[in-house]
């Protein structure tokens, strides 16, 4: 008997030291406002989505007018300009929302407060599934621009996705403070990357009247199969606001600043809609500039719009593969912005009673482990 306490006593400290080594100590509760963060740090943690989004957006709007040839790409900057004006309007409501609901908003609050708890449950549910689907979409198109730069990996591409969702939730349970600090990082290295692609670009458009030479040779373009039509347009301006994916995850997580809460909010929420302005605004100006188009995925020889952009601009040196690195790099990492949000809403719908009382109950690390658990399975199983 003295040997399985002993056992069990042996195996409980070996689990609780590879927990600390894994997770960090058990934090306690007088700790909370400590793991706060600030404007800066808010940037990666709630802004890796929506960064990560202009490396699509634009993309798939391109996408759309593929069949207009090169003559689409004089339609790229209309339509980008009226996505903007889009994320103008979301930008100032979600300003409102953060000060009207200083303890995180979000559809589902901003629903159950307005409109009842039957469209409240249904602004949640949509959410979880959209953060499940983000994680899953987010992850995977990482990996398969790393497989497709390195095909050897290519029989490994389920494992990898699996090992970058357990790393991240991993990272996460760590809590807030320590997933800022390794995100922080890579999102700030892809802001500059880009920034500095586009500053040169912009640079040699000018010095050149608008019509720079590209230093890599860009694909031929495509010949034209269809004429314009307004049914066209607004299925490009659909596919391009793709772009704005994320934009929300602030006014979901304004608890998680430190005091002034709000204020830190809007100053996080204002970083990542003009940072992700910019980027919209610069990569359309320059793919028309440079005449750069979408290409066909499955066609052999494909190149992203952001991959023909920083070869026509810098050339194929090593600044190019630092761009591309750090684009892989936040497509993959963009699903933590679904970390960040996800716990929080569980915790308040199970406040609220429609979900188990264990979503509510915060972990060793101050943050909600028993979502990050639940999450870890259901976005496996997107696998």
């Amino acid at each position: 008997m003295f040997r399985n306490v002993k056992w069990r006593f042996d195996a409980t400290i070996l689990t609780m030291s590879l927990s600390n080594l894994l997770l960090g100590r058990p934090l306690p509760s007088d700790d909370q406002s400590e793991q706060k963060i600030g404007s800066l740090a808010g940037l990666p943690t709630f802004g890796l989505d929506g960064l990560a989004s202009s490396a699509y957006g634009p993309e798939a709007a391109l996408t759309i007018l593929l069949p207009l040839g090169a003559a689409g790409l004089h339609f790229i900057e209309p339509i980008t300009l009226a996505i903007l004006g889009l994320l103008a309007v979301l930008y100032a409501s979600y300003r409102q929302t953060i000060e009207a609901y200083p303890n995180a908003g979000g559809s589902y609050i901003v629903a159950r407060e307005n409109l009842g708890t039957n469209l409240s449950l249904l602004a949640g549910a949509a959410l979880l599934i959209d953060y499940i689907l983000n994680v899953a979409v987010g992850i995977s198109a990482g990996i398969a621009a790393l497989v497709s730069a390195l095909p050897a990996l290519h029989p490994y591409t389920l494992a990898l996705c699996l090992l970058v969702l357990f790393l991240i939730t991993a990272v996460n349970l760590r809590g807030t403070m320590e997933t800022s600090w390794v995100f922080g990082p890579p999102t700030y290295l892809f802001v500059s990357c880009l920034g500095i692609l586009l500053i040169i670009g912009i640079a040699r458009s000018i010095a050149n009247a608008g019509h720079p030479a590209a230093l890599d040779p860009l694909p031929t373009a495509r010949a034209a199969t269809e004429s314009v039509s307004a049914w066209l347009l607004m299925r490009a301006f659909a596919s391009g606001c793709t772009a704005m994916t994320g934009v929300e995850a602030v006014s979901n997580g304004v608890n998680a600043f430190r005091d002034p809460a709000v204020k830190r909010a809007h100053r996080t929420l204002s970083g990542i809609v003009l940072i992700l302005a910019v980027l919209l605004a610069g990569i359309a100006y320059l793919s028309r500039a440079y005449g750069i188009a979408a290409m066909d995925q499955t066609k052999p020889g494909y190149q992203s719009v952001l991959a023909q952009l920083a070869a026509a601009v810098v050339g194929r040196g090593i600044f190019y593969y630092v761009t591309i690195g750090s684009v892989l790099l936040i497509l993959s990492l963009s699903a933590n912005t679904s970390f960040a949000d996800m716990p929080r809403l569980c915790g308040m719908i199970a406040n609220d009673g429609y979900l188990p009382n264990g979503f509510a109950t915060v972990g060793r690390r101050l943050v909600l482990s028993s979502v990050f658990c639940f999450s870890l399975l259901s976005r496996g199983c997107c696998w």
